[in-house]
């Protein structure tokens, strides 16, 4: 039996763009003609899912104030004009690259099916992080998927007693940071990495592991740079 061995790229965007995924335009290195095979998991209004999280929390909050200018009236909006924290965050995954992987091979179609099955299980994984859009982009090189959501921590003593923090809310996924070179993030994103690895050995793939190969994900930010966040 022949064993295959791909790479993993993974990261947490930090270009993310809605327009961008949902094929509202266009970038060059898009091919058209393929956009119509792209596949959306999940697509669903960002304003919705922070009345969903946040509601009942938020009039818990504004019910103890005692003050008018303490009051937050739109949660949403209050976290979109936030310095501390962001309205919602976005992680790329991929199998391979464009030279072993690439859209229309064999192998990409397998890579396809496996970010499929990686993405139905995504939320379970992720109790936390509210998934609201994700798309597989089958109109580029390599097939990859975004995955955006809003993290939620609960049971919070300062400010709403549901809010939105991605360091709280991997905390409470049991990922605690050890210093700036093993942060939080990092180590949720080794979890999905691996439980990833896992679902390409059961197709005879083997991970690869020759360092980040994060070079592709950079160039897919880097193609949204000038695209305004939403």
């Amino acid at each position: 039996m022949v064993i295959e061995k791909r790479t993993i790229s993974g990261r947490i965007s930090k270009k993310h763009s809605l327009p961008h995924n949902n094929r509202e335009f266009l970038c060059e290195n898009v091919d058209p003609t393929r956009t119509k095979d792209n596949i959306t998991i999940i697509k669903d209004d960002i304003g919705q899912v922070y009345h969903e999280l946040f509601d009942n929390a938020l009039i818990e909050y504004n019910a103890k104030q005692k003050r008018k200018d303490r009051i937050i009236k739109d949660y949403h909006e209050h976290i979109r004009h936030s310095r501390q924290e962001q309205e919602y965050h976005e992680v790329i995954f991929q199998i391979g690259n464009q030279d072993d992987t690439s859209c229309g091979s064999d192998m990409g179609k397998v890579a396809t099916k496996l970010l499929l099955e990686f993405a139905d299980s995504f939320q379970s994984r992720n109790s936390h992080l509210r998934v609201f859009n994700a798309v597989i982009h089958l109109d580029e090189a390599t097939p990859h998927i975004h995955i955006d959501f809003v993290p939620f921590a609960t049971e919070q003593k300062r400010g709403l007693s549901t809010r939105v923090s991605l360091t709280k809310a991997l905390e409470q996924q049991s990922f605690k940071g050890d210093g700036k070179f093993n942060t939080a993030c990092k180590l949720w994103i080794d979890s999905e990495k691996e439980f990833l690895a896992q679902l390409m050995r059961s197709r005879n793939i083997e991970w690869e592991q020759l360092g980040t190969h994060n070079e592709h994900l950079s160039v897919l930010d880097f193609k949204k740079h000038s695209v305004p966040k939403r």
